[in-house]
């Protein structure tokens, strides 16, 4: 409980002054604890950033291990609407392409036009969609043009169907196959095997197919995949009637952007943790994750991760670093070591112990959600913050009491004086009153 105290009213001291200044003495050991406090919250913040940023780089060294997304080869096609790709397998090579026809859908037009309720289906209410020689019994509930369009739209069917109303109120029905090729290809009949639609108008559905330096090959869809190993080719209908001349190159600089990002992250990281580890000349304070050993024996094993564990050097694939621990990527190297031979080049930097394979390696045991070393940092100064957060609490009610003991103290003082005052005063008016000694 707070207790008044009277400054100064009968001592004429700044009593109130006093108490202010013993507190601040009692106090240092609770604004150290506030400082620890300050420092560790301030490492906490830093831990978890780079425990971010460490976790983004494991995933980009992720995505250059993978062999099947390292694509040094580049396919090339003279005609824009015929595109081509390489991927996992591509060779180089240099052919021609020609395009003899497009994938198109099956379709199919009634010529006889009708009101939506009347009854197109004959023998019974069911009729049979044939789909590339396999026969499907759709009901159609009423019979009507509105009871097979619906019956053709129940899923699975392979096929769409809608009507189109004419200027005289009656309707037609357009029906399509969902997919291209020839064996999309359908029919429509009752259930005694007559056209369900007489005459109908009908759009066979039709393979894409290309020459290749007069090779035909067909595809049921616009792509052709794996035709020539490890290209995806694909085709429009502006390509129809049109040759290309296809190429298949080594592509130095998408391999080198590769590369270069993730040595370029690599870098930046690295650099974060210098500065935030050194000691700042103009604040004369450390930086929040001086003194951390697993922050720094992160930094060191990244600038370690450019060394094969085979005692070879990266250098001859255009990665080393210089005197000072930083990874210089030289590109005109590297697309010179690519052409020459792609495949040791690809190996160096991909796969279970390439360079992107190591990196990866330390990032992750770093950033690990459960294992990480930086994790563990990260709980162990979340745990330290509870503890010194605890003491400050604890300190505080030590101080209001020692506040409240002092300011008693004091105003007893001031009381004790009060008294003392009033009886001098006293004392001193009773011997006024005496009789003189000359009287």
């Amino acid at each position: 409980m707070a207790t008044s105290s009277i400054s100064g009213l009968a001592s004429g001291l700044d009593t109130a002054g006093i108490i202010d200044q013993l507190m601040q003495l009692e106090a240092i050991s609770q604004r150290k604890l506030v400082n620890r406090l300050n420092s560790e919250q301030s490492a906490l913040t830093s831990l978890q950033s780079l425990n971010g940023t460490t976790a983004s780089l494991a995933t980009k060294a992720a995505a250059l291990k993978d062999p099947s997304n390292w694509a040094p080869l580049k396919a090339k096609s003279s005609e824009s609407s015929i595109t081509v790709s390489a991927g996992s397998g591509a060779q180089q090579s240099a052919f021609s392409l020609t395009v003899d026809q497009v994938a198109t859908r099956h379709r199919m037009q009634s010529t006889a036009a009708g009101a939506l309720d009347g009854v197109v289906v004959t023998g019974g209410t069911t009729i049979n969609l044939t789909v590339g020689g396999e026969v499907r019994e759709l009901e159609t509930d009423d019979g009507t043009l509105a009871g097979v369009v619906r019956a053709l739209n129940a899923s699975g069917t392979g096929v769409t169907a809608t009507t189109v109303k004419l200027d005289d109120g009656t309707h037609k029905l357009l029906v399509q196959s969902i997919e291209t090729g020839v064996a999309e290809q359908f029919t429509l009949t009752n259930s005694d095997g007559t056209d369900v639609f007489p005459g109908a108008v009908v759009t066979a559905a039709q393979d894409a197919a290309i020459r290749i330096e007069g090779n035909t090959v067909h595809s049921s869809t616009n792509t052709f995949t794996d035709v020539v190993p490890g290209l995806t080719i694909s085709v429009s209908a502006d390509s129809v009637g049109k040759t290309s001349q296809v190429s298949v190159e080594n592509d130095g600089t998408a391999a080198a952007s590769s590369v270069k990002a993730l040595v370029d992250q690599l870098n930046s990281l690295v650099g974060t943790i210098s500065s935030a580890s050194s000691y700042s000349a103009a604040t004369k304070t450390n930086g929040p994750l001086a003194g951390i050993s697993s922050v720094r024996s992160l930094a060191t094993d990244l600038q370690q991760s450019v060394y094969p564990a085979s005692n070879t050097s990266m250098a001859p694939f255009g990665l080393q670093t210089d005197r000072y621990g930083k990874l210089v990527f030289d590109e005109a190297k590297f697309k010179e070591a690519l052409a020459a031979d792609p495949a040791a080049v690809a190996a160096a930097f991909t796969g279970p112990t390439g360079f992107a394979a190591r990196v990866e390696h330390v990032a992750k045991t770093a950033s690990d959600s459960t294992t990480g070393t930086l994790t563990s940092a990260i709980t162990g100064r979340n745990s330290s913050i509870s503890t010194l957060q605890k003491g400050i609490e604890a300190w505080d009610a030590r101080l209001e009491l020692r506040r409240t003991s002092l300011e008693r103290q004091y105003t007893a003082l001031e009381v004790a004086l009060s008294s003392m005052n009033s009886q001098s005063t006293w004392l001193a008016g009773q011997i006024s009153t005496l009789p003189s000694s000359n009287s």
